[in-house]
């Protein structure tokens, strides 16, 4: 898991991204498409077209970071290109990593009886 500060924000790029694009590549696209400052701390998810792969670049201060996750089976959930920016939790980003709907996360056990 991403050690991910409760005070970082998490940004999806909605839409598809080539997934040939390194950590330069992606932060050049941070920069022209979504106007923010990809050296500012924040996280950034990218997804491509199959849906099974995604990307996060974060520059902690030190140095900038390039993660990759691929599904074995699914893909991952994305907001459609018509939603803009979209700005999520470090909570729905762990539910995200995990293939889990992070958009409607359900309990898998409720119990019935106290006791």
């Amino acid at each position: 898991m991403i050690p991910v500060p409760s005070q970082v924000r998490i940004w999806l790029a909605v839409g598809r991204t080539d997934m040939r694009r390194g950590m330069q590549g992606l932060a050049l696209q941070v920069q022209e498409t979504l106007g923010r400052d990809p050296h500012a701390g924040d996280l950034y998810v990218f997804r491509g077209r199959s849906g099974n792969l995604i990307k996060i670049i974060w520059h902690d201060g030190l140095g900038m970071s390039l993660y990759a996750k691929r599904l074995e089976k699914g893909r991952f959930l994305w907001p459609s290109p018509a939603d803009g920016t979209v700005s999520i939790s470090p909570a729905q980003l762990a539910y995200m990593l995990d293939g889990i709907d992070w958009r409607n996360p359900r309990h898998t056990f409720r119990p019935q009886h106290a006791g």
